[in-house]
């Protein structure tokens, strides 16, 4: 009888499609929508979304494609900035087999063509404010073009609010997000269903701040892949995210304090405004509901620790450090942040590291090398680029190309990046070792340093330095204050003081332009 039974529990499994595609992403925010169906889902610019119309769109999104004859497998770009939008645009698309190549809202007309026609996009959803630079540029196969805040919603009115059949696997791409091109072009990373759902939940055990009683600020730009991770992560789990649509220091410190936010991801930059902005003014907001802040995307400078803390209170602070490609790799918990300097913490659950010499071989403790990782958080590959995926994705195991150390228990430091490393008179110098100096004095406000051309050292440590408002410092200074604890072949040779540095959106410094600083 129970092998009967079993027989036909596993013949119901087998003919049951949704069972065994696995978990997609909509799978989540349905589950929430099923539990609380009228509790307030998502917040933008004083528009609210419930869970049962967060979902109701998603299948109405699923619907409208199937409608405009895109078939299974043919990609759609999105281009704006964050908005509500973009949370059912991306699940509803995917749950429909349409992986999302994602425009940031910054971009200029050949990266906006060049994406376009690397993804093959027949779709092109772009927010108004955005349609006068898209229709400006060669679309290449894009078939039509809808605009968000204009013809999407009568389109959307129109499309029936069904969950789609379509036979997506959880293996299946969801989204195209495209590298920054610091290298070169900008390089699709194929995020899948599977990868980014474990990363969520993994974020969720890890830090214990996603609980449906939890509320979280989307800060960070949601078409690279973190930024679409902190908005979706709240959701899958029943709570409330308010999604801001650009960086505005006030506003986000305003919303912490207004909604008794718990939960906020910050990028360095975001912690840089927050300071000099309370120095300033002399306002602090009431930042005391918070139970996690995220730091990551670029390196938190030790010196900016400590203040920190005290804004927020201890055992908060978690640095994570990861990438598009390989998810959050490591994490830098609370305890540890004064205690680990210029650490990124312990790898993530389920999260493998492992440090890589130039000859392949593992690496002894307190050893520079290039860091791997393997983890079920990996991304699919780069798209349309096998060569390049090959090299960055052996065996399973992932490298961004980041110089690393681990120390005896087993803690993760990034050295710098191996394309930043500078070469001075065959002296292996790394530039965020020097910048870290800079930092701490007390007139620097930011600071980045890179290898310029040199005809006797090959290269020279060439020092990009903002000053804090009202702050003096000469070359002379800060040389010498770096002299006073780094070895003479790492000093700069030359100090350039600018007005701020070139980041991108998500703060990480755009070394190739101070190269060409003149």
């Amino acid at each position: 009888m129970m092998g009967a039974n079993l027989a036909a529990a596993q013949s119901a499994l087998a003919a049951n499609s949704f069972a065994s595609r696995g978990m997609i992403l909509s799978d989540g925010i349905r589950a929430a929508a099923a539990r609380t169906p009228s509790k307030v889902a998502v917040v933008e610019s004083g528009r609210s979304l419930t869970y049962r119309q967060l979902i109701e769109r998603n299948d109405r999104v699923s619907s409208l494609a199937a409608g405009l004859g895109l078939q299974f497998g043919e990609r759609v770009a999105i281009m704006a900035p964050n908005c509500i939008e973009y949370v059912e645009l991306v699940c509803g698309l995917s749950a429909n087999g349409h992986p999302v190549a994602k425009i940031g809202p910054a971009a200029g007309g050949p990266e906006i063509s060049f994406i376009l026609e690397h993804s093959d996009a027949k779709l092109l959803f772009v927010h108004r404010t955005l349609l006068d630079k898209v229709m400006a540029v060669d679309r290449a196969a894009v078939r039509q073009v809808i605009v968000i805040g204009g013809d999407y919603e009568d389109l959307l009115a129109r499309a029936k609010a069904i969950e789609s059949t379509a036979p997506v696997n959880e293996r299946d791409t969801f989204s195209i997000p495209y590298t920054s091109g610091s290298t070169g072009k900008p390089k699709g990373v194929m995020l899948s269903h599977r990868a980014r759902i474990l990363n969520a939940f993994a974020t969720a055990v890890e830090h214990g701040c996603y609980s449906p009683d939890d509320r979280a600020l989307g800060t960070t730009p949601m078409f690279h892949g973190a930024g679409f991770l902190n908005v979706i992560t709240p959701l899958f789990f029943g709570g409330f995210v308010e999604i801001l649509p650009r960086f505005d220091i006030e506003q986000l410190l305003g919303s912490v304090e207004r909604l008794r936010a718990t939960v906020v991801n910050m990028i360095p930059t975001h912690f840089s405004a927050m300071l000099a902005l309370e120095e300033k003014t002399g306002r602090r907001f009431d930042l005391s509901s918070v139970k996690c802040v995220f730091s990551g995307t670029a390196p938190l400078p030790q010196s900016m620790k400590a203040p920190i803390i005290e804004r927020f209170g201890e055992g908060k602070l978690n640095e994570r450090y990861g990438s598009t490609e390989a998810g959050v790799v490591s994490c830098l918990r609370p305890s540890d942040q004064l205690r680990k300097i210029q650490c990124v913490g312990l790898p993530m659950p389920l999260t493998h590291v492992k440090i890589i010499d130039k000859d392949g071989n593992e690496t002894a403790p307190n050893t520079v090398g290039e860091l791997w990782s393997r983890s079920p958080y990996m991304f699919n590959g780069y798209w349309d680029a096998p060569e390049t995926t090959a090299k960055s994705l052996r065996d399973g195991w992932f490298s961004a190309g980041d110089l690393a150390r681990v120390d005896e228990e087993g803690y993760v430091y990034i050295v710098d990046r191996k394309n930043d490393m500078i070469i001075s008179g065959g002296e292996n110098i790394y530039p965020r070792e020097v910048e870290e100096v800079l930092l701490t004095h007390p007139a620097v406000a930011e600071c980045a340093v890179v290898g310029l051309p040199h005809e006797y050292w090959g290269e020279a440590v060439a020092a990009f330095v903002a000053l804090k408002p009202g702050r003096h410092a000469s070359d002379k200074d800060l040389v010498d204050h770096c002299a006073a604890v780094l070895t003479r072949f790492k000093l700069p040779k030359t100090v350039q003081f600018v007005d701020r540095l070139p980041r991108n959106s998500m703060g990480k410094i755009l070394r190739r332009d101070l190269r060409t600083v003149k």
